[in-house]
């Protein structure tokens, strides 16, 4: 029985930690509450081919081609193949998928061929999962430690060791024979985001600084429909898969203009598209348009999206909502085997923050709580053939130096509650500006210069929880904007305006390591 340290209580985690428990001795560790995360705010659904008119070759066809020529086939094959099993190990823990007769109910979402997307609630996928996912833990063995946030990973003889956290009693070190990171994306990069406020990339920062090889940086997906309120949340591509429009100001369906595909086009051409528009009219939004859908389908369909809607003064049945594109899943990650093992022994990596090849340049819609389910599965698994290896764990916890300062009467694990700090509204700003929809080499450059002067501002010992997150996405926005600046093409989510056609000679990831940037 090894002892496992499981960082993160999305989709990836929770499962991760579940499958572990009946074999070893786990932790889960989670910077808010239980079931934080991106997971629970996940609408549309879980991709899957079910039906008997589809299949796995299918899926995998479709996920290639949103990919943009950067997918890996082998890890999209396991994605695809084993997507089943993982929907029947979510529904075997108690996952309430909607349902149509004797099967699961399957909606239709953008660049799918055919109606796969099973979904619970709804509209409310992800908070099903969360909410069954999270019943399992609590029945189960599984040890949790809320308001715990990641600081860095303890790496001994070239193996993880353990983590340093910080929580509300203070920071302390914990020691493991395995280290799962499933800390999601980093959406808090930019002003305008579909992720919660915890989503600053502590895991994959932390793996970085430790040498782990990363991926697929320059692939930020900017979601096209985020309602244009504050708080930017998300409306469902599956809206748009029942037959919802976008219309510019005079009511226009523009993206007719834009791809054959119209409105069910991948993500970034809608996106962009979407940008585009807003532009030529003065940056204000475009109206996604469910009107012709009718009442009952919307309110059956989409409850979860009606009432976000309506807290904020719309009535989506019957009239346009005003919607902008929103930076929603980072495809890149640290990079990862086909079970999670990243080039740490020991380390392992799940879910958004992990980069398995199955995204290439350009997520297919719904395959997110998909790898989520299926490489958790996986992961778990191979955490079987993990050594204890407590005198190696023992003899790091000697060496390890003094722990971090304790935090200050006011600080939390998690500063999600806090107001945006002048140094990360600056940073999210520049991203937003040069690194985002559209980028061009002069932006990136004034964006690493920027990003380097706040970094050199920033303090060096950060002692509260938003200064360590903080130091975290400084550190990926200059990672990101390296990588977009590397890039000269145009691929899927990353376009450059300066060379705005894909170049088939950079139809390849590119990896990074800490070592190579110290060279």
């Amino acid at each position: 029985m090894a002892r496992v340290i499981v960082v993160g209580s999305g989709v990836a985690g929770l499962l991760t930690a579940v499958r572990a428990s009946r074999r070893h001795e786990v932790l889960l560790l989670t910077k808010g509450v239980l079931g934080d995360g991106s997971t629970r705010h996940a609408q549309g659904g879980v991709a899957v081919a079910l039906a008997p008119s589809d299949s796995a070759v299918a899926h995998a066809a479709d996920t290639l081609r949103a990919g943009a020529g950067l997918g890996d086939p082998a890890a999209v094959t396991v994605l695809c193949e084993e997507g089943p099993d993982a929907v029947a190990a979510l529904t075997a823990l108690g996952v309430a998928f909607d349902r149509d007769g004797d099967g699961l109910a399957l909606g239709r979402e953008a660049a799918h061929s055919t109606r796969r997307i099973v979904h619970a609630g709804g509209d409310s996928t992800g908070r099903e999962i969360v909410r069954a996912l999270t019943a399992a833990v609590r029945r189960g063995p599984v040890r949790v430690r809320e308001h715990t946030a990641l600081v860095d990973l303890v790496v001994v003889d070239g193996s993880v060791a353990g983590v340093r956290v910080r929580a509300p009693d203070g920071a302390r070190v914990l020691m493991a024979d395995a280290v799962v990171i499933a800390t999601g994306g980093a959406g808090r990069l930019y002003p305008h985001t579909t992720n919660p406020p915890g989503a600053t990339g502590d895991g994959t920062a932390a793996a970085y600084r430790e040498g782990a090889e990363l991926a697929d940086l320059e692939f930020y997906q900017f979601h096209p429909t985020a309602l244009a309120v504050p708080g930017t949340p998300l409306v469902s591509e599956a809206v748009r898969g029942e037959g919802a429009v976008l219309r510019d100001e005079h009511g226009e369906r523009f993206m007719l203009g834009v791809h054959p595909d119209a409105e069910l086009a991948p993500r970034d051409v809608v996106a962009r598209g979407i940008a585009r528009a807003m532009a030529a009219q003065g940056g204000r939004p475009v109206v996604l348009d469910a009107t012709a859908l009718g009442a009952e389908l919307v309110a059956a369909r989409f409850p979860g999206v009606t009432a976000i809607c309506a807290s904020a003064g719309f009535d989506l049945a019957r009239e346009p909502v005003p919607v902008t594109p929103a930076a929603h899943y980072w495809m890149g990650g640290v990079r990862t085997d086909a079970s999670g093992r990243t080039s740490i022994p020991g380390l392992l990596a799940v879910g958004e923050c992990a980069r398995t090849g199955v995204h290439g340049a350009n997520r297919l819609a719904s395959n997110s709580l998909l790898e989520g389910a299926v490489f958790a599965v996986r992961a778990a698994a191979a955490l079987d053939e993990v050594e204890p290896a407590r005198a190696r764990t023992e003899r790091a916890a000697g060496a390890i130096a003094a722990p971090l300062a304790a935090p200050s009467a006011s600080a939390s694990a998690s500063a999600t509650t806090d107001a945006p700090a002048p140094l990360r509204e600056e940073l999210q700003r520049v991203l937003w500006r040069h690194v985002g929809l559209e980028r061009d080499a002069a932006g990136l450059e004034a964006a690493l210069t920027r990003i380097d002067a706040l970094a050199e501002a920033a303090n060096d010992s950060p002692s509260t929880a938003r200064a360590l997150e903080d130091r975290n996405l400084l550190l990926l926005g200059r990672l990101i904007a390296e990588a977009a600046l590397a890039r000269e093409e145009s691929r899927g989510a990353h376009h450059r305006t300066d060379h705005p056609a894909p170049d088939p000679a950079q139809a390849r990831s590119r990896v990074v390591t800490r070592q190579e940037a110290l060279a």
